[in-house]
């Protein structure tokens, strides 16, 4: 009962466990006790789908990077070029090469100086004698090299948008911003949620205001990385374009941007689902995420020569090489991916990913509606899914085997990866997974630990159970699955066996107390020995007698053959052992040794002060008795009938029928003579003799048996007591003639 609670509240133990990393995990998912280590598994199994994508690259030609590279920093000049330089490459890339829009992921923040103006202005500060004149000579020449403004009046009217960067500084308000896409006040009552900025480093006003804008800031996550970029972006009370975003919608003719609110909302809902792009010409649906995220589509690992995009030399443009189809009609981005430039992002798939490609793929994900996101109920499908998983696995974990455990684990696991990947891949879902592999493991992992370590406590408390009592080999067979045994009570077949010194009193009272201690130890050890490689439990020693039986704890089928084999190996050794005792001078001994089998009860029975693994029952009473009676017949061993029949490989001698104390009905008892395979024809022949002389008499054929023994001595199936034993009998009744009822068994009163 005891142990059936202990189970039972084991179990209880690793169902709340179980429900406790659910617990931990569902606070994860709801936000209230993030873990940054969750975080960064998700982003490991979002990088490894995207660098897998990134793995088979495929060129889109409806974009051109004209990239300000190595060559043309070489033979052009080294960066910031001089802006008519800058004019001449959008005149060349809109009106001789055809660009449908030209976007330039570089923000001309200063205003460039002429140097021809700068040397008059020192000669104004210098020479105030020739100050009027030479300002008007700086006056009328001031439009001839003011560079800005070739290079404002080049971008009127063209197709061309200026990237500029948003910021967290109020103070840090540099250039212009362009023209706002809508108002905050526009939307009423509703509002969008968005990144939101306090400052921006724009271009200078004099290009930004003839020209489209767009931001460039990347969300870039906690690990430094960028994998989505805002579409919007709220500065003030207005609402501004991206980079990626205004360069498309200036290719599409600036169609209008329309945020679209999920039906049935509250105003304040804030999150949108998708962004519109409409025109007469145009209709393109944007979904995007909360905050108006989308993700970026990596469609190459970057750089000129991961196959995503054409990549162009700027100073090939700038050379007039290129032919019209090359660029007609397509998206140019104007970047840098020359290390100086400093232009690098870290992303899922590659740590320096030119920064001019970010926008790239995203103009291209919108143009091929290829989108990648996390919708709004994935907090509610994930809170769901991590309390099925985490329920049914704290609970069915403690009622499995290891393997079915494992099984059930490595199923979850896998189904969960392929549900998660089926829907990325084939609905563009990205929800999280890791903290539902992780629950997973984690319940696992404590089972199998938990499983572990009782395993582990009950292998020690089989040692420290059975490691008296039986062989060490036996130990760590029964170790291997410890749940198959106990100490609890049961009935079963078994046999035991005892012996005992025969004048062991007599032996002590020879030797002085050491001697005694250290002949009764070897005694006991080598005889101890011989039970147990015998797969015997060492019972008890009650002082110079031994108490062992077999079949028990370990089931053996067989249990008597053993005993017997046992008992015959006892009186083996007891010889030799003889001859050392002699050899110091010590008595030598005779044992006698009792086997029977029959049904006893074995298990841990005693007090509550101590206790045992041992045998009970009338069984085990008779195994004592025929050991007391060995001597009576002058033989080493006596089994008692159950042990006979199930030993049929051996050949064994009937002594006797008895009645000893305690029983009432008689009982054959046996010696055993050895194996059938090895014993001597000769010895069958005189075991034959002697079941004819015990049939006589016990015919009270008292003239035939007396001759029949006479024959017999000195055979193997007699000796001078089992003789005389008899010999003495037929005397006694042939003087007295047994009553009419006797039935030949001898009745033993004493034990």
């Amino acid at each position: 009962m005891i142990k059936s609670w202990r189970k039972i509240a084991g179990k209880a133990f690793r169902i709340g466990v179980g429900f406790s990393f659910t617990a931990v995990a569902l606070l994860h998912v709801l936000g209230f006790a993030p873990s940054e280590v969750v975080k960064r598994l998700d982003y490991l199994v979002y990088d490894v789908r995207l660098r897998a994508e990134a793995q088979l690259p495929e060129l889109d030609p409806r974009i051109v990077i004209v990239d300000i590279d190595e060559q043309s920093l070489s033979e052009v000049g080294r960066w910031p070029w001089s802006r008519d330089v800058v004019a001449k490459l959008v005149v060349e890339l809109t009106d001789r090469l055809g660009a449908a829009a030209v976007g330039f992921d570089i923000v001309f923040a200063e205003p460039q100086q002429s140097d021809a103006l700068l040397a008059l202005d020192t000669i104004i500060e210098n020479k105030p004698a020739l100050g009027s004149q030479i300002q008007e000579l700086r006056t009328g020449i001031q439009a001839q090299f003011d560079r800005d403004a070739q290079l404002a009046e080049v971008l009127a009217d063209r197709p061309v948008v200026l990237g500029y960067y948003l910021n967290q500084d109020p103070t840090a308000l540099s250039g212009a911003l362009p023209s706002a896409l809508f108002k905050r006040s526009q939307l009423g009552e509703l509002t969008l949620d968005s990144t939101s900025w306090q400052g921006y480093g724009g271009n200078i006003p004099v290009l930004q205001k003839n020209a489209e804008g767009g931001y460039f800031n990347p969300i870039v996550d906690e690990d430094g990385t960028v994998r989505s970029i805002p579409l919007l972006a709220q500065f003030n009370d207005a609402y501004y374009q991206s980079f990626a975003l205004g360069t498309l919608r200036r290719a599409l003719g600036n169609p209008q941007v329309i945020p679209v609110f999920p039906e049935g909302v509250p105003d304040d809902y804030g999150a949108v689902e998708l962004i519109a792009l409409r025109s007469p010409e145009v209709e393109l649906d944007i979904p995007v995420e909360r905050g108006l995220l989308t993700r970026v589509h990596f469609r190459a690992k970057g750089g000129p020569n991961a196959g995503g995009y054409r990549y162009v030399s700027a100073a090939d443009v700038l050379a007039g090489t290129l032919k019209p189809e090359d660029i007609e009609g397509r998206i140019v981005l104007i970047g840098t991916t020359a290390p100086g430039l400093l232009d690098l992002r870290s992303t899922p798939v590659n740590p320096a990913y030119p920064g001019v490609e970010v926008h790239a793929n995203v103009i291209s994900g919108m143009l091929d509606s290829i989108y990648k996101l996390r919708p709004e109920y994935s907090q509610g499908l994930l809170f769901i899914t991590v309390l099925a998983v985490g329920f049914v696995l704290s609970v069915m974990m403690p009622i499995l085997s290891a393997t079915w455990s494992l099984l059930v684990a490595l199923a979850v696991l896998v189904a969960s990866v392929a549900v998660n990947s089926l829907l990325y891949f084939q609905a563009g879902l990205v929800l999280p997974v890791a903290v539902v592999l992780l629950l997973v493991l984690a319940i696992f992992m404590f089972d199998v630990a938990y499983g572990y370590l009782a395993e582990s406590r009950s292998k020690r408390q089989m040692v420290d159970l059975f490691g008296e009592y039986v062989a060490p080999e036996l130990v760590s067979e029964m170790a291997a699955d410890p749940k198959r045994y106990s100490m609890e009570g049961e009935s079963r077949e078994l046999t035991v066996l005892f012996s005992d010194v025969r004048g062991f009193t007599t032996i002590s009272e020879s030797l002085k107390p050491n001697e005694l201690r250290e002949y009764i130890n070897e005694y006991l050890t080598v005889m101890s020995e011989i039970i147990r490689s015998h797969r015997g439990t060492l019972d008890k020693y009650i002082g110079d007698a031994i108490m062992a039986f077999w079949g028990a704890p370990i089931a053996d089928t067989e249990h008597a053959e053993l005993a017997t084999k046992a008992a015959i190996a006892m009186q083996e050794e007891a010889v030799r052992l003889n001859e050392r005792l002699l050899a110091r001078n010590w008595p030598t001994l005779a044992i006698g040794v009792g086997v029977n089998t029959g049904q006893m009860r074995v298990g841990d029975m005693g007090s509550k002060i101590r206790r045992a693994y041992t045998v009970m029952g009338d069984a085990v009473n008779l195994g004592s008795r025929l050991e007391g009676i060995t001597k009576t017949y002058g033989v080493g061993v006596i089994v008692g009938p159950q042990t006979k029949a199930a030993v049929p490989g051996m050949v064994f001698q009937e002594l006797d029928a008895v009645k000893v104390k305690g029983k009432n009905e008689p009982v054959s008892i046996y010696a055993p003579l050895g194996e059938h395979a090895t014993l001597p024809e000769a010895s069958l022949s005189q075991l034959e003799k002697w079941d004819k002389f015990l049939a006589a008499f016990r015919a009270q054929k008292w003239q035939l048996a007396r001759e029949l023994l006479a024959g017999l001595q000195g055979s193997v199936v007699t000796n001078p007591t089992l003789h005389a034993l008899y010999e003495n009998r037929i005397e006694y009744f042939e003087l007295n003639s047994p009553p009419e009822n006797w039935d030949g068994v001898t009745q033993f009163d004493t034990k």
